[in-house]
């Protein structure tokens, strides 16, 4: 007898679990998109930070434009250089003064979260998101 009971329980709760899985499985693919999305862009921004620091080195021990900029496309080998702007300023100059490396780049989400961002933020973020980093070091 108690066990026809928890058959006939189990029996009437069968769609039960598939419910909760479909009302589940959107919001955990929407958490382990952002957590990829996160570290992506995360990874990317560090990456720019230090290939700009790289190329204000290179260019602090007196090298020119051109080597500075290939120091930083190198050192953000990882990453999409058509996305990748570099401006240098005062390569080549005087002892004590400063060499000034500006890396710029233009992160694209991967995810489809950007849609849902864009609604979000009111339309100051889109699918793409601009990582900056300037570098300024002292000429030897």
């Amino acid at each position: 007898m108690f066990g026809r009971l928890i058959h006939k329980k189990g029996k009437g709760e069968r769609g039960q679990s598939m419910v909760e899985f479909a009302l589940i499985v959107p919001l955990f693919l929407l958490l382990m998109f952002a957590i990829v999305d996160f570290g992506m862009g995360f990874y990317s921004w560090i990456t720019v930070t230090n290939a700009a620091r790289e190329g204000a080195r290179i260019g602090a021990v007196g090298a020119d434009s051109a080597t500075i900029t290939q120091r930083v496309k190198d050192a953000a080998g990882s990453l999409n250089n058509s996305n990748l702007t570099i401006s240098v300023s005062n390569a080549n100059g005087t002892s004590g003064g400063t060499v000034g490396v500006t890396a710029n780049y233009q992160y694209t989400l991967i995810t489809p979260l950007s849609g849902l961002i864009h609604m979000v933020s009111g339309g100051s973020m889109g699918p793409n998101i601009n990582f900056s980093s300037t570098s300024q070091m002292r000429l030897e």
